[in-house]
């Protein structure tokens, strides 16, 4: 089981951060999401790749991931 931090970008509302989650959720592997739209800190726990991560984040909408 892994941690990843990222920083996303594009969020404006309750609306992103619950898009974000649900699709990061959905990722096989995922045990844990946290986002924060204040910060914009995307806190994933899985056996996911950071790769996975980010395409899911830009298919949750018009949001980019990056490595923290």
């Amino acid at each position: 089981m892994q941690t990843q931090d990222f920083t996303v970008s594009g969020m404006t509302c309750q609306h992103c951060v619950a898009s974000v989650t649900e699709e990061v959720t959905e990722l096989s592997g995922v045990t844990e999401v946290d986002v924060d739209l204040a910060s914009g800190r995307l806190h994933v726990v899985g056996d996911v790749t950071a790769e996975q991560v980010q395409a899911a984040v830009a298919e949750a909408g018009d949001y980019t991931a990056q490595p923290a």
